[in-house]
């Protein structure tokens, strides 16, 4: 059964941590060894991998059990979700026809100093030309295909983290 694959809940929220660890990692790899230089869309999507990632620590160091567990599971399934859609209008801009793609705006760091928060936010949900660009494939998939993947496979993760832990103790 799956849940048996799952680890207990304490290794296993320190092993999402790794995980989200892991592809940041490789983001910055890509970043300053491969030179492909993230869209905003993209810096997006590393706030909530990393904002992910420290939630999954935090749950591991403080290892909650009962409503406190869920709470961190439901805390994480929120993030997740929402870099799911991050990465999901990222996934449709890169599929728009060249003459409907947005046209490239400023920079996400030039948008945070001169606009107020919500307006860059929502400019950067928007989409730019920049975002469409897909220069890494593998297996067909571009990166944010690839981020859209695990932001729904770590929610689902998160979730069964606290499953497993629960229905053991109902049959007790």
């Amino acid at each position: 059964m799956l849940l048996n694959l799952v680890p207990p809940r304490r290794l296993g929220n320190f092993i999402g941590f790794l995980f989200c660890s892991s592809l940041i990692a490789y983001a910055l790899y890509l970043q300053y060894y491969e030179f492909q230089v993230p869209c905003p869309l993209c810096i997006l999507q590393r706030v909530l991998v990393i904002g992910m990632g420290l939630v999954f620590l935090l749950a591991a160091l403080h290892h909650p059990k009962g409503w406190g567990a869920r709470a961190y599971a439901l805390l994480l399934t929120l993030i997740g979700l929402g870099g799911a859609g991050v990465a999901a209008r990222h996934v449709w801009i890169q599929h728009l026809p060249p003459a409907e793609v947005p046209v490239c705006g400023p920079g996400l760091e030039y948008m945070l100093e001169t606009m107020p928060w919500a307006k860059a936010l929502a400019t950067v949900l928007h989409g730019s030309g920049e975002c469409a660009e897909a220069g890494w494939r593998f297996l067909g998939l571009t990166i944010p295909g690839w981020t859209l993947l695990c932001f729904l496979g770590l929610v689902v993760y998160a979730i069964l983290l606290v499953y497993k832990e629960e229905t053991r103790r109902r049959a007790r």
